[in-house]
This record gives C-alpha cells, structure tokens and sequence, in this order.
C-alpha cells in the first residue's frame, strides 16, 4: 500500500503501462476546440502515457525570492510529488509536496535536518488536489479520459471538468496560454468551506516526447523550466 512517504522513484515506477495509443479519430465527439487543442499537445501515434517526470529550476517566492531546483512526477492513478531545494541565505532547505492516494503532506528541512515546515491534514489534501488539477497540463493524456467533459464559449476558451482524487476539477483554458482553476479548501479553524479561484500563465511550450508540455510558467509564486519524460 503506498504511503505519502513514498520516493519519486517508487511513484514513477509505480505507472501503469497502456498498450494504447493517440488517434485524433476518436475525438469527432469533442468540441472543435477541444480536439484542435489535444491534437496541438499529442502527436499522432503517441503512446497514451500515464506519467510524466519533469526537472525544472528558477525562483520561488518565500518572502523574498530565491533560487530552487526541483523534480517532479506526476503518476495519474496515484498522484504528485514535487521534490526540491532553495537556498536561503546560502543554506538550502530540502523538502517535497505531496498528495499520494488522497493524502497530502508537506515537509521542508533547513539542511534537510532541521524542521521548517511539516504539514498534513484536510487543508493540505485540498490544496495538494488542486495542484494536480491545475498541473495536468503537463500530461495532456490525462485528459484524454471518458471521465472528461469540455464545453466551449469560442474557438479560444476551453473549459473541462473532471475528477481526480475524489475532488471535482474545474479547469479553463484561454488561447492556450492562459489556465485557471478553482480549488475548494476548509479552513479547520472556522469550519468553513471556501473555493479560491488560481490563474496561471504558460508562457511557452516545449515537444518532450511527442507531446506538448509549458516548459516555462509564472503563476506569481515561481518561475520555471521544465524537462519531462513520459511513460
């Protein structure tokens, strides 16, 4: 049974192998939009990947920004792991987010000894959950799914919904550039349930492997380049 404390190794490991591959024939039920934006991301003929593993650096805001490096990998059937280190003050603190089988964690060491940051509970699920919604652009096969609605206003604005561990997504895409979501978090302070609406930029795109992933992003917390390798 996996565990939140669960390497990156053993989630990449983890991916189960589909013997299936992408047609952009089988998306005729689709909005237009919707198939010229899947066709755009998966190359023809690519193997339908259920994980993606993704090294990126740049800056993250922890009061000031700083410098980080991280790797993550994205396993659909079990969730995230984002591992990195950031140097504050020249001192790196190590650490992961994470949302393993619906259980989310944080745990960040100064030195990778000493405590900065460690958390679990509902609110950090909620919002480990809605990370994966939101990064699911990052492995586009994902949406693929019959467990995928898209509705769209214009030829630009795409919308999707669907569920992934346990919890609705609710994802909009504007001229492929532009992605935003909303993620429903409770406060145990106050014992009450807020959704808090995300936006987040991808600036440019990258072909890693036969598909499309943002290999440069803002979402007004960091700064990213992002390498992947799909299985």
């Amino acid at each position: 049974m996996m565990t939140k404390q669960m390497s990156l190794n053993t989630l990449w490991n983890s991916a189960i192998s589909k013997d299936r591959v992408f047609h952009s024939d089988k998306l005729s039920h689709l909005p237009e939009a919707a198939r010229q934006y899947l066709k755009h991301a998966i190359a023809p003929g690519t193997a339908i990947a259920s994980a993606v593993r993704l090294q990126m650096h740049g800056e993250i805001k922890l009061k000031n920004w700083i410098p980080f490096k991280a790797e993550q990998v994205i396993c659909w059937e079990h969730g995230l792991i984002w591992s990195a280190t950031a140097w504050m003050n020249g001192l790196p603190i190590v650490g992961s987010d994470r949302i393993i089988d619906g259980i989310g964690a944080m745990q960040w060491k100064l030195l990778g000894i000493f405590p900065v940051m460690i958390a679990s509970g509902s609110d950090i699920t909620r919002s480990a959950v809605g990370r994966l919604q939101s990064e699911s652009v990052c492995l586009p096969s994902a949406l693929c799914g019959d467990g995928v609605s898209w509705t769209t206003m214009d030829s630009s604005h795409l919308h999707s919904s669907f569920v992934v561990q346990g919890e609705r997504a609710e994802l909009d895409f504007r001229d492929f550039q532009e992605i935003n979501y909303a993620n429903k978090r409770t406060t145990e302070a106050q014992r009450t349930q807020r959704e808090e609406k995300y936006r987040g930029f991808c600036v440019s795109f990258g072909i890693f492997f036969s598909l499309e992933v943002p290999y440069h992003r803002s979402n007004g917390s960091a700064q990213d380049f992002q390498a992947a390798a799909l299985e």
